[in-house]
């Protein structure tokens, strides 16, 4: 195993959006960020927090993107915002919609590189799956998003434009000066898209602490789920800094097999990464981490395995709930989907220790959208199937 030491990598993140005309983006910047934008272009300090508060409001409570529109700001104020500032989201340029009525986003960003965004309806609320990355540099073998190359990290702009993307077409920007509604189509947010978000700590933390925000789109860190590979280094900045809920894409229940999955535990192992979760909900106070495992035929999914999946768990004493993943299979795939009684004697086991262990429905399989099958049509060039089992270490 390598050695622990600070997360490098050759990954370019590109400066905050600035438009052809000079104009600097305003979404994504922190309140201190934005604080200072307005005073250097001659917000008197003195009301540069009352103007932050304002200018903040309009932007990600009332989901404003024309300056003229904010009208408890002076006309000239306006002027001055629209001379040095833009309000800017990624592009929608393709909008899917499944039988099931999720929604899939091919959104682009900033050098013509597109991202995919997931949206998923359930009865009394909504998830949207976000993209950390474009590509991602983790390969690991099940997973569609894991055999496109990483190109760059999002900022913080590109990572919230995502939820602001998903709340226009749904239509859920409040009225100003309106009742308030506690109804929200989107209620909830993962980090489960493309990328590993703890590969882009920084813009991913900067982006959620918008969300979060109480004068903006106010969404619980009760409500967002960061899902990781097993960033062991991040992990506790995610629980100080960030406080969100936590997901483990696991996966495996010895190293051997791991090492394969998710190529990450050859850096740090499953010892290694269950020893980061063990104090992750105390000090996020968190009720509990979410085990993602994805089911593969014959690979993962024994007896033993959930046996030994339950031993970490116990063994480390973490609050947990596992949840499975049917195999989402896309086109190359080197494995196949365990079947629906492996799945369920599996779940089982987990369930009779005490363990809470749902089955994921898939959801959007039909445009390619389900858990895993994310990838961006710019990308989406095939490898052949024996490229990819030799790339995972499976071939003879």
């Amino acid at each position: 195993m390598e050695p622990t030491a600070p997360i490098t990598q050759d990954v370019m993140t590109i400066p905050r959006k600035v438009d052809e005309g000079g104009k600097r983006n305003l979404v994504g910047l922190t309140r201190d960020q934005l604080r200072d934008v307005l005073i250097a272009v001659g917000t008197p300090e003195k009301q540069a927090k009352m103007r932050t508060g304002q200018v903040w409001q309009w932007i990600y409570q009332w989901g404003v993107r024309d300056f003229d529109a904010m009208t408890n700001l002076a006309k000239t104020y306006r002027l001055l915002l629209a001379e040095h500032f833009v309000i800017e989201i990624p592009e929608v340029v393709t909008r899917q919609v499944s039988e099931d009525g999720t929604r899939k986003y091919l959104v682009r960003i900033a050098g013509g590189h597109e991202v995919e965004v997931v949206y998923i309806p359930e009865e009394g609320r909504g998830t949207l799956c976000i993209s950390s990355q474009v590509g991602c540099t983790l390969t690991c073998s099940f997973c569609h998003t894991g055999t496109q190359k990483l190109v760059r990290n999002l900022t913080s702009a590109e990572i919230v434009g995502q939820i602001m993307v998903a709340r226009d077409d749904l239509d859920e920007w409040p009225e100003p000066g309106a009742p308030k509604d506690e109804t929200r189509l989107l209620s909830n947010i993962v980090l489960m898209g493309m990328g590993e978000p703890l590969y882009n700590f920084e813009n991913v933390r900067d982006a959620m602490l918008i969300a979060m925000d109480p004068e903006g789109i106010q969404l619980s860190r009760r409500r967002i789920t960061l899902s990781t590979s097993g960033v062991v280094p991040e992990i506790a900045r995610t629980a100080e800094e960030i406080g969100c809920l936590l997901a483990i894409s696991f996966h495996a229940t010895t190293d051997e097999v791991r090492d394969k999955l998710v190529p990450i535990n050859k850096r740090w192992n499953i010892e290694e990464l269950l020893s980061s979760l063990a104090t992750y909900p105390k000090v996020s106070n968190s009720e509990r981490i979410t085990f993602e495992y994805v089911m593969l035929d014959g690979v993962n999914d024994s007896d033993d395995d959930a046996h030994r999946l339950i031993d970490h768990i116990k063994r480390h004493n973490i609050p947990a709930k596992i949840n499975l993943i049917p195999f989402n299979e896309w086109p190359g795939a080197p494995y196949k989907r365990s079947s629906n009684n492996r799945i369920r004697a599996f779940a089982n086991i987990i369930y009779q220790a005490g363990y809470a262990s749902p089955i994921r429905k898939t959801r959007g399989e039909d445009i390619m959208a389900a858990c895993g099958q994310l990838k961006s049509a710019t990308e989406r060039a095939r490898k052949s199937k024996r490229q990819i089992e030799a790339e995972a270490g499976l071939g003879e």
